[in-house]
Parts: C-alpha cells; sequence; structure tokens
C-alpha cells in the first residue's frame, strides 16, 4: 500500500510482542504509525518499546492531560486503523457501543470511510463463544474487516484457533483489502467459487465420485485475488486449495456443497459466483446386501465377499438454485458445461439447456477431448447468455476472458439500474 497514517491499536494479549514486528515493519516501509495502547497491553509491552518503534509518543489515557480530544483528533488524521490483536473483552465491547476507555471511545468516533482492521488474539474457546463469534460478525456487518486467526500452540497449552496471525500475514491481508483491481476500470468485486468434486458415501471408506482435482477453481482464485478482488473459495476436501490468501471452506457431499452454498451466498453480499464444482447427478439412496436393504453409512465398512447393488436417487440442479439463496438479487453467476468427445451440435444444445434452467448469465463450455494439462491446451467457448462471445485455448485466457466479461456485465447492469430509478 501506498505510505499511510496508520492508527494502530493494542490490547492486553501476549501476542503485543508479535504486533511490535508488524509496527516495524510498517514504519520501515515509510508509514506513519501512532500507538495507542490499553491499560493491559503495556503490562506486556512497556511504552518505551512502542516509542522507540514509531518515534511517537503513546497515546493510553483517556483523561490525559492536553489529550482529550485525542479520541476525535487521532480518527481525523489517520487514513487507516489497526486494532492487533483484539481481545475476545475489547471485540465485545465495540459490538456493543461502549466507550469507557481511550480505545473503545475511538471506535465511537470511527469514520467508517475509512478501512478499520481487527486481529483477533484470544483462547479458543473465548474465540469461538457465542458472544464472540456474535460480536465478530456484528462488527463485520457494520463493514470493519475481521481477519481470521491461526491455529496452533497457544500461550495457555491449549492448541487451537484464537492465535493471532503472524505479522507478515497481518500485513498481506490489510494489503490486498486496500488495493485497487489492477486495471483501474475494472470496480473492486466480491466472487464466490465452487471447485473439486462432490463425493456420495456408500460406506466409511467408500464413495462415488469424479475426477475433478479443483484446480482450475484454485486457478481463478489465485487471478482474481492477486488482481485486487476479494474471493471466498468452497472447495471439495480434496480439492487444490488457493495458495494466495483466500477465505476458504470445505465440503464433502452434494448435500455440504448445498448447504455450504446457501450459508455463505444468504449471509453475504456476492457479485459474481463461479460455479466449477463438479457436482454428482446421484445420491446413493440406499443398498441391497444379498437381496437386503441397507441405508448407505459412513460408520461402517460392508464387506466385499456380499453381492451389493447401489440404488441411486437423482440430486436436483444446485446451479438452479444459486440466483434463489443469494442475498444480492442482482448476482452474476457464472456456469461451466463439460461434455465428452460431443460433436458441435451436442455442445450448443446442452449449452441451452443450462441456460434455460440455471439463468446462468455466463456460461464456459469444455470438452474432455480439448483438454490437455500437460501441454498447456484448455480450449473452451465462452457465452454470454445465450450468444457465443469467444473461444479460448488456454487456462489462462479462460480466466481473463471471464474477469474482463463479469466486469463489463456488471457494469451494464449497473447502468441499466442506473437507468431506471
Amino acid at each position: 500500500m501506498s505510505p499511510s497514517k496508520i492508527l494502530f491499536k493494542l490490547t492486553g494479549s501476549i501476542a503485543c510482542y508479535k504486533a511490535c514486528n508488524l509496527i516495524s515493519k510498517w514504519v520501515q516501509e515509510g508509514h506513519e504509525v501512532q500507538v495507542v495502547a490499553s491499560q493491559a497491553a503495556l503490562k506486556f509491552v512497556g511504552a518505551s518499546t512502542f516509542e522507540g518503534l514509531t518515534g511517537k509518543p503513546v497515546f493510553h489515557d483517556l483523561y490525559e492531560d492536553g489529550k482529550q480530544m485525542a479520541h476525535i483528533n487521532l480518527v481525523k488524521w489517520a487514513d487507516i486503523t489497526v486494532l492487533c490483536p483484539a481481545t475476545a473483552n475489547t471485540v465485545n465491547k465495540l459490538a456493543q457501543g461502549l466507550g469507557d476507555d481511550l480505545l473503545s471511545s475511538l471506535f465511537l468516533a470511527h469514520d467508517f470511510k475509512k478501512p478499520y482492521f481487527i486481529a483477533p488474539a484470544m483462547n479458543t474457546a473465548m474465540y469461538r463463544h457465542p458472544a464472540t463469534q456474535g460480536s465478530l460478525q456484528k462488527l463485520e456487518a457494520w463493514g470493519i474487516n475481521i481477519l481470521p486467526t491461526g491455529e496452533g500452540r497457544l500461550a495457555c497449552g491449549d492448541v487451537g484457533e484464537g492465535k493471532l496471525l503472524e505479522p507478515e500475514l497481518i500485513a498481506k491481508y490489510v494489503d490486498h483489502a486496500l488495493a485497487r483491481p489492477a486495471e483501474t476500470s475494472t470496480p473492486k468485486l466480491r466472487f464466490l467459487i465452487t471447485s473439486g468434486g462432490t463425493e456420495e458415501p456408500i460406506d466409511g471408506v467408500r464413495s462415488i465420485s469424479n475426477f475433478s482435482s479443483g484446480r482450475t477453481g484454485s486457478e481463478f482464485a489465485d487471478y482474481l485475488y492477486s488482481q485486487g478482488h476479494d474471493v471466498s473459495l468452497l472447495r471439495a476436501e480434496r480439492a487444490m486449495p488457493a495458495t494466495e490468501l483466500v477465505a476458504e471452506t470445505t465440503f464433502k457431499s452434494f448435500h455440504d456443497l448445498d448447504h455450504g452454498l446457501q450459508e455463505l451466498l444468504s449471509t453475504q453480499h456476492y457479485d459474481c459466483v463461479i460455479h466449477l464444482a463438479a457436482v454428482s447427478d446421484y445420491t446413493v439412496d440406499h443398498l441391497l446386501i444379498n437381496g437386503e436393504k441397507v441405508d448407505p453409512g459412513t460408520d461402517t465398512k460392508f464387506s466385499s465377499d456380499e453381492d451389493i447393488t447401489l440404488n441411486l436417487a437423482r440430486n436436483y440442479k444446485i446451479v438452479d438454485r444459486i440466483h434463489r439463496y443469494s442475498k444480492n438479487a442482482n448476482v452474476l453467476l457464472v456456469a461451466f458445461k463439460l461434455t465428452n468427445n460431443a460433436t458441435e451440435v451436442e455442445r450448443e444444445k446442452a449449452i441451452l439447456h443450462l441456460l434455460e434452467h440455471s439463468l446462468a448469465d455466463i456460461v464456459v463450455q469444455n470438452d474432455l477431448t480439448e483438454v490437455n494439462p500437460e501441454k498447456g491446451q484448455h480450449r473452451a467457448a465462452i457465452y454470454s447468455g445465450n450468444r457465443l462471445d469467444k473461444h479460448v485455448d488456454t487456462k489462462s485466457d479462460l480466466i481473463q476472458s471471464v474477469l474482463q466479461l463479469v466486469s463489463q456485465s456488471i457494469q451494464e447492469k449497473e447502468n441499466t439500474d442506473a437507468a431506471l430509478s
């Protein structure tokens, strides 16, 4: 990010020592950092340390002589605010709108046109407590950037969530949140990408699945993130993860994926869904073992010495429900249609059928016979509505072309809505 005035707030956690590294990093990069510390934070790291790192006196007392308007003046001064580490007590105070000390008063005076980041650090039980999770969700709904926590051994000896992210990761999250898309004409968008194949359980060790690796979804996520967009990746457990710091959740079965999509789309605003997941058309309804009807189950292993017949039930099309699930009524849907050794007529028929039942805005069609990762070949046809937009020959061309078409489509929708209003 360009040189900024950073209001850096610390609360009482042993993780304050990590915050010192982050402050030092930003000062060395040319940012102006002003530290505000709670009385508890100063129990872990002294004011002289922060003053040495920043070259500025530390603010810590709401009623300090000559500084009683600090909670107003500092907010006006700062370009961005970072609360790191954020304890459970402080998170819950901010969400309740309390202002009984300098840090919480600063939040009440916060200018919501300016970015505010919270990096939690606490015990796993405190982090997972319904009060804390509810507060984090409320703060995020207000527009605050809530960073995830790390996992590992905590200061108390427990192992789990709640660990403060490493300074380098916090810096990357902040840099990305403040970054503009690489193409200045492209608005910053929020993408939800599904990838990988569903697994329909037969028993605890067997399932029906497909060959999807999730590689394309991972590459979409990495590219869109690198271009300055916000990305969530909903991927199969065995699918390739993203290498960038995108928000990831996983699914296993058809119903896991469906539930995950409903949860994300109904609670968060996305501009575009790129639905790449290879979804099973069938779920195991029951088995016939030696003529006896048995339900599938993940807590057993059926003997291979017995005759087994699988009875499948057809699944509904998740892609048809994405618009219905979405909190954003104008969400753009990019759907993918894979064929295998299909003729041009068969491909066009498959595309038109998908467009008809899914109401997808953009459809990407490719055929297995024209995909060869070893040779870098990934031929695809991209349709905008029922109109062929272009053919591409490589995956990088595909990803860039889809982003360009998505940006154009969203801009056109916004222009149309503005003209009608």
